[in-house]
């Protein structure tokens, strides 16, 4: 059985989309239609635009999104998944892929996501970190004890097994990450974003895309998402919207995501976007199991 994986925030690099767009028609006009729908000119961003420039958030994530669903498009009738998940921002370009939603409703979603989330973070600083090599539980306990005090910081993203982010305020994350090496971490890296994403931090935004999920279109899929707040395969339209609005204050989880899709019958996995990242994450789930690039 194939699966379909689509990246996040994270994957995008300067000259992302171009040799589609070049190469690829119906990629230049799905292209042209996203300037369209945004009021700018996204690709001039993508394709000639610098690191800086990329790392806008209101770029960013329209940016991956856009080149995930055009590398689609390109695939036409070849495109067959038997299930598709995404990390984070990139659940979006899968429910474009299983027919939830339009790409002209998704994008619109994307970019309102983009914006609520950068209010978000600069109402409170915050960040997130990587931890290596120590075990969920314990980072789970510390991230508890030191919220108990009255800071925040949660787990965020789990990964692949070893690889889990935190997320909360700048004192949470840096008392984390001391407690955190102190128990054992390999590593313990905050990272340079500009907030804390998928922490009670981006309640705000939660509210504000919630409204905007409530008033869209979502129709049942043809095969199933495997959604990151649970892991699990949903088909119902229903609770597809409900779990992609608890999306941004809830953990992204891909290493059971993961588990899941093989334990569900997964042979075979293909990234759909920039990047390689989600490939690597796979094998580190099971280095047996075949990952490759659409």
């Amino acid at each position: 059985m194939k699966a379909y994986i689509f990246p996040g925030q994270g994957s995008q690099f300067p000259g992302m989309g171009k040799d589609l767009y070049e190469s690829s028609a119906v990629a230049k006009a799905t292209m042209e239609q996203a300037n369209e729908i945004l009021g700018f000119r996204i690709t001039d961003i993508m394709f000639s635009g610098t690191e800086e420039a990329l790392k806008q958030t209101k770029v960013t994530q329209p940016a991956i999104f856009l080149h995930s669903v055009a590398l689609l498009r390109t695939l036409g009738d070849t495109f067959k998944p038997d299930m598709v998940a995404g990390h984070s921002l990139g659940e979006f370009s899968a429910l474009v892929g299983n027919q939830t939603l339009s790409f002209e409703d998704a994008l619109v979603l994307v970019s309102k996501r983009a914006m609520a989330m950068q209010k978000a973070c600069e109402l409170q600083p915050s960040t997130m970190a990587a931890i290596l090599n120590l075990d969920d539980a314990i980072i789970e306990t510390i991230c508890a004890e030191i919220t108990a005090t009255g800071e925040i910081v949660v787990a965020a993203n789990y990964n692949c097994p070893g690889q889990l982010v935190i997320s909360g305020s700048l004192n949470g994350v840096n008392l984390a990450c001391e407690k955190m090496k102190a128990a054992g971490a390999k590593r313990a890296l905050v990272l340079p974003v500009g907030g804390a994403f998928h922490s009670p931090l981006m309640e705000p935004a939660r509210i504000e895309l919630e409204a905007a999920i409530q008033v869209t279109t979502f129709k049942k899929p043809f095969c199933p998402v495997y959604q990151n707040v649970t892991a699990t395969a949903i088909s119902d339209p229903v609770q597809i919207q409900i779990n992609l609005a608890k999306q941004l204050t809830a953990p992204v989880r891909w290493t059971q995501t993961m588990q899941q899709m093989m334990a569900d019958g997964a042979t075979s996995f293909i990234e759909a976007g920039p990047g390689k990242v989600l490939q690597g994450l796979v094998k580190k789930v099971n280095k047996e199991m075949e990952a490759v690039s659409a």
